[in-house]
This record gives C-alpha cells, sequence and structure tokens, in this order.
C-alpha cells in the first residue's frame, strides 16, 4: 500500500485583494511523480513556496512525514526533505562542481578549513547517487544546462531529499538531454523519492507524471492519473477554452520587397557565412540545437555580440551593426529569452517599463516627461497585449511569467521597429498566453513588419513562420517553406542535428 508524504488540506493564500490559491487540497505518496500545470498566475509557484516554507497559508494545513504544521519554515521545510530546484538551479558559476556540491555540507559541518578531498569524495558520492559523471574541477558556469540541472539535483539527494520539486526544468534542453534527465528522476521515483513537475510543456507532462494536477485561477481543476489525460485535454482544463490551430491566417510576404539582407556574415565560435533574406510582412523561423549558433546570430543582429564580418542591408542601405544603440537606431528590436535578467526592470512600474525605450518622445516643451503622455502610451498597450494588471503603477515583478513576456513584447512595440528579432517568445510562458503571443506575432507581421524568430519549438515554428532556417555548427544548412513541410519533418531534422551532436561528443 502506498505511504502518503506530504498533504495540504485547504490551502488558502491572499495577496492583498487577491486570492493566488483557494481551498487547494492535494497527497502526494513517497516515490510517487506528480506534475503540476496550469498558466501563469493560475497559483503554482503560490503552491510551491507553501510547501518549502516561503509563504504562510492563510488557511489551511500541512502534513508531511506525519507531522503537522498551520505555519513552516524554510528550515522546517528543507528537515522534512523537501528539495526545491528553481530555473535559475541556485549554483555559483565561478565555483567548480565539487565546490557547488559540497558547499551546503562545508557550511553545516562548521568546519574552519577545507579537506579538498573529502570534498571531491563527497560530491562524488553525489554524483554516482544518479549515476552520471562530470568533471569534479569544472566550472559550473562553463557547463551545459543540462549537466547543471544533474548538480542541483545532485545536490538535493545528498540533502537526504524526499520530495524533488522541479520547476521548468526542461526550458533549455535539448530532446536527448530530457530523456536523461527523465531517466534520472525515474530512478530517484524507484528509491522512494517523490517529485513533483513543473511545466508548460503538456507532452513532457504525461511523458514523466504518474498523476497531474491541474490549477486554474488559484482552484484545482482537475487531479487524475496524467495517462488519461491527452494534450487538449489539459490545454482545455487550463485555460477553460479551446485553442484552435486550424484555421490560422498566416501573414503573405511581398517577396519583392525584402526588407533585411544579410550577406556572409560571421562571428567567431558562433556563426560563419550566414545569408538570409528577410521580407517586409515576414515571419523568419530560424532553429536550431543549442549550440548551433541562432542565439549569437539574434545577438548580432542586434549589436550585442557584433559580428566579425559580412553585410547586412536594411531597406536597400547598408548599416552598420557594432553596438545596441547601432541597431536600435535602425529601427531593430529585440525580445530576449531572458525577460527576468534583460528584457524588464523589475523594480520598476509596468509604466516606467513599457516608456523605457521611447523616453525621449514622451517630453513636453520644456524638456521634462510628460507624465500623461507616459501613462497613456502605457494604458494603450496594455490593453492592446491584455497585460493583466489592476493598474500600470505595479511593478513589473508583480506579474505572472505570461504577462510579463507581454509587458517586454509591449516595451519594443510602443518602440515600433521595423524588424523585431524574438529570441525565444515563449519560454516558460503556458499555452493559453503562448497561443496569444503567436497571434499577436502573425498579426504585426500582416500590419508590415518583418519578425525573425529564434526558436527550437517545433509547434510554435509551424503555426507562426512563412519559412524556417534550421542551423546546424554555425551554419544555416536547410531552408524550410511552411507550406510544403510539416512539424514531423522539420523534428527529424532536428532530431538528426541532436544524435549528430551526441555522437560528435
Amino acid at each position: 500500500m502506498a505511504e502518503e508524504l506530504l498533504r495540504v488540506d485547504g490551502i488558502i493564500k491572499r495577496f492583498g485583494g487577491v486570492t493566488a490559491l483557494d481551498d487547494v487540497s492535494f497527497s502526494i505518496n513517497k516515490g510517487e511523480s506528480l506534475t503540476l500545470v496550469g498558466e501563469n498566475g493560475s497559483g503554482k509557484s503560490t503552491m510551491i513556496k507553501i510547501i518549502s516554507g516561503v509563504y504562510t497559508p492563510d488557511e489551511g494545513d500541512i502534513f508531511i512525514n506525519g507531522n503537522h504544521y498551520k505555519k513552516m519554515t524554510p528550515i522546517d521545510s528543507i528537515k522534512e526533505g523537501v528539495q526545491v530546484i528553481y530555473q535559475d538551479f541556485s549554483l555559483f558559476p565561478n565555483l567548480t562542481v565539487a565546490e557547488n556540491i559540497a558547499l551546503n555540507d562545508l557550511i553545516i559541518s562548521g568546519a574552519k578549513t577545507v579537506n579538498w578531498k573529502k570534498v571531491h569524495d563527497f560530491a562524488r558520492e553525489g554524483l554516482e547517487k544518479i549515476k552520471v559523471k562530470i568533471p569534479l574541477n569544472a566550472l559550473v558556469g562553463e557547463l551545459s544546462t543540462a549537466d547543471r540541472q544533474l548538480i542541483a539535483i545532485s545536490k538535493a539527494i545528498l540533502a537526504d531529499a524526499k520530495l524533488l520539486i522541479m520547476d521548468e526544468p526542461t526550458t533549455a534542453l535539448t530532446r536527448n538531454e530530457v530523456k536523461a534527465l527523465f531517466k534520472v528522476v525515474k530512478e530517484l521515483n524507484t528509491k522512494g523519492i517523490a517529485s513533483i513537475f513543473v511545466s508548460h510543456k503538456l507532452t513532457e507532462v504525461r511523458e514523466i507524471g504518474e498523476r497531474t494536477i491541474i490549477l486554474r485561477n488559484g482552484r484545482k481543476i482537475i487531479d487524475e492519473d496524467a495517462k488519461g489525460l491527452d494534450v487538449k485535454t489539459i490545454e482545455y482544463q487550463m485555460t477553460g477554452r479551446h485553442i484552435d490551430t486550424s484555421s490560422i491566417e498566416y501573414s503573405k510576404p511581398k517577396q519583392d520587397d525584402v526588407l533585411m539582407k544579410v550577406e556572409n556574415l560571421n562571428l567567431s565560435h558562433g556563426f560563419f557565412d550566414v545569408s538570409f533574406e528577410l521580407h517586409r510582412n515576414e515571419v523568419l523561423g530560424i532553429t536550431g540545437l543549442l549550440g548551433s549558433g541562432r542565439t549569437e546570430l539574434a545577438l548580432a543582429l542586434f549589436g550585442q555580440k557584433p559580428a566579425d564580418s559580412g553585410t547586412i542591408i536594411l531597406e536597400g542601405k547598408e548599416i552598420k551593426i557594432k553596438s545596441i544603440f547601432d541597431a536600435t537606431s535602425n529601427g531593430i528590436g529585440f525580445v530576449p529569452e531572458d525577460r527576468i535578467k534583460e528584457g524588464l526592470f523589475l523594480p520598476q512600474t509596468i509604466n516606467n517599463n513599457i516608456a523605457a525605450k521611447v523616453i525621449d518622445t514622451l517630453k513636453n516643451k520644456f524638456g521634462l516627461l510628460d507624465l500623461k503622455k507616459k501613462v497613456s502610451l502605457s494604458e494603450e498597450w496594455i490593453k492592446r497585449l491584455n497585460v493583466k494588471t489592476p493598474t500600470g503603477e505595479l511593478p513589473a515583478s508583480s506579474l505572472s511569467g505570461g504577462n510579463q513576456q507581454r509587458l517586454v513584447l509591449a516595451k519594443w512595440l510602443a518602440f515600433d521597429p521595423k524588424v523585431l528579432i524574438l529570441n525565444g517568445p515563449t519560454v516558460g510562458v503556458d499555452v493559453g498566453s503562448k497561443a496569444d503571443i503567436h497571434e499577436l506575432i502573425r498579426k504585426l507581421a500582416s500590419e508590415g513588419m518583418g519578425i525573425i524568430l529564434m526558436s527550437d519549438d517545433i509547434p510554435e515554428l509551424m503555426h507562426t513562420c512563412n519559412r524556417i532556417l534550421l542551423m546546424r555548427r554555425g551554419r544555416i544548412v536547410e531552408d524550410f517553406q511552411r507550406e510544403t513541410t510539416n512539424e514531423e519533418d522539420l523534428n527529424n531534422e532536428l532530431v538528426a542535428s541532436d544524435v549528430e551532436e551526441e555522437a560528435k561528443r
């Protein structure tokens, strides 16, 4: 008979006048794999923080390992065996693998000196527990996302984890890396360690979870066997609406109107001899595995990592992009993949974020910022992009992930770029917000904007792009027309890249 590890009963959590969790109850048994899904703002993160002791519920009870808590602190949670692995992994990039894994143990022991043999032995033991090999002296900052994920799991296991909570763990992993991660998690489940897997990738939710809990607007909607739920059902229960992709209307590029032309662009250790054309009204997809050069190409076009050589022609005129200022001066905008670190000023208000790129146009005749103009501009874009907030005076950090992504888009659309580069525009965004962002991308293209979309999300590329370029080892190797290809063909090409890279390693 299954043995219960954790149970939450009647959890209610409010923030001001907003109810984040409304009478939510569920349990998880030892060794069980549970998936927790819902739209941004559904209450997933709040529930994780209650289980980990970061938040105290306004009402409800927590039972873990037979102990009853009305109020649980982070220390209580750790002592009960709860370990949370967030998207940033909470690792030190400037320390080695061994140092990162052993750091908590060193702090707890209170040792005055470091016994490096013990540090390496301790770290080796952690990696052996999950059956992986990573060089102990390697700097964590130089490792792949997949390796950092495994290091974080090793730390958790050595901290005597009984419940492992993983928040969006596969966001930046290749398919092979996802398979390896799932193998590790399932092996831990067989040893009695339970797991809660939070993700917006619904096919993975069905693959890794035994049970699925769906939250919507802070309430539990579904708590069922994961294998009995198909993706369409999960989408509907998450959003309360059917997401129909069968009647998508794509923009029609003007083939004789080349908006941007890139010729023989090169960046050392990034990409080589890259050439392509972007037409007005076109959404051009660029895909490839991590390390294919697609991110470096995006950064070069925006001047963040200027190309070493090559030519960029915009509206028939050659331009030099040696800095971000050069790019924006020529009407090129960029939505980064990491909205938190690169896309937003989180402590600043929503209004200030939207006005950031166009602040000079909001001055009055005395050269001072016209506050009414700023608020009017912000309100316009909040409405147009359906950013869910009671007021633009709240900080950007108050928004859910999907709404933060809409805010980044609003900031750049207020700038009115000729070319908009989107690097992973829906990473970490729920299925409902993703569909809305895809619709917005198609609409912008139909209005005359040229859009370059960097992504390894095959359905995303097929639902938005007119053409898709495939990069491999820094070069463009394929050019797909959306009308004459399908998801399976495109996925097979990416898988071929994955297999090739794996064999190379």
